[in-house]
Order: structure tokens, then sequence, then C-alpha cells
């Protein structure tokens, strides 16, 4: 189950940062232990786009030529570097939205569609939301989606160690629950 002799998990308890980043990080072990591989194309794509701004950036500021004889390859470089910066805004708010992971179906199973696992801890609450839905919604194999709400309260100890225990059977029993496999509710 949990590796939590080794290592505990400790967050600030006063840093809702680091406790989301605790928790989502946990949930990336547990999905992941359950046979969900992980699928990094949008992390690879963003990344790559990033990459060629950085280029983009680097070639307005080095160029060889100075201002007035440069002008024509500045005006390019502003104009594909908010070009790029526009499309990762696009995909943070369509794609990624609260997504911490995105999977593959695990090897072997008869579901073709990979998860969507996103997780909110709103700003002055207590109350960790974690969302297990489909990667392809309108396929024909995808389960409907499934949440958890809880107070992080219920998962660390007073000094800020994570109950890992807990935490891993609350979030299997979600993903129970998307697959259909958790006879009583």
């Amino acid at each position: 189950m949990a590796n939590s002799s080794k290592n505990p998990k400790k967050a600030n308890l006063l840093d809702p940062h680091a406790i989301k980043h605790v928790l989502d990080e946990s949930v990336n072990e547990i999905v992941t232990s359950r046979g969900y591989p992980e699928d990094f194309r949008l992390s690879n794509l963003r990344l790559l786009i990033g990459t060629v701004i950085i280029a983009i950036a680097l070639l307005a500021q080095f160029y060889p030529k100075k201002f007035p004889e440069n002008r024509d390859i500045l005006i390019g470089c502003i104009i594909l570097y908010v070009v790029l910066n526009g499309i990762l805004q696009f995909i943070s708010y369509t794609k990624e939205k609260n997504a911490i992971l995105f999977t593959y179906p695990p090897p072997g199973s008869f579901n073709s569609t990979g998860l969507i696992v996103s997780s909110k801890l709103p700003r002055f609450s207590d109350m960790y939301t974690l969302t297990i839905a489909s990667a392809d919604p309108k396929s024909i194999s995808a389960n409907k989606s499934v949440q958890l709400i809880k107070s992080v309260t219920k998962w660390f100890t007073k000094d800020g160690i994570l109950v890992e225990g807990l935490f891993w059977r609350d979030v299997e029993r979600l993903m129970d629950d998307y697959n259909g496999e958790r006879k009583n509710k």
C-alpha cells in the first residue's frame, strides 16, 4: 500500500499550496500504482512550445544587427511570442483546467480511455476536491466522473504529516467508484 514507514510526507499546515502539492503527489502515486500509465503528451507539447518561446526571445535579444536594421525581426519575434503564449494559455484553460494527471488506460484492460485526475483546494478552505473523469468522455467505454470532497484535516496530523493509509484508502475507494467496482457506497 503506502510507503509511509520510510519517509513520511510532511506539509506546512499554514500553506495551502504545500498541502495541495503533497496530496496531488500522493494521488499521482496511487493512480499510477493501480496500473494507469501517465500520459505526458500534453506536458511535452507545453514544454516544446515553451522552448520555442524562449528561442524566439533569445533571437530577439541577441540578433546580430542593431535596432533600426533588425526592426522586422523584432516585430516578427514579438508577434510569434504573443501568439505562442496565447496558445499556452488556451491549452491551460481548455485542456488542463485543474488537472494534475492524465493517463492512458491500463495495459490489457477493455477500457479504451485513460483518466483525467483533477484537484482543487480553494484559498482559505480546508476542503480538498478530487475528481476522476474519463480522458475521452464521448467514448463508449467512458465511465461517469466521480468526485471526493473532504477536509484535509482528516488526512494530516497536527504536525503536518500525511496519514498516507487513510488518504490512499479514500483515493482507492474513489477509483473503485469510477470503475464501478465498489458495491456498498
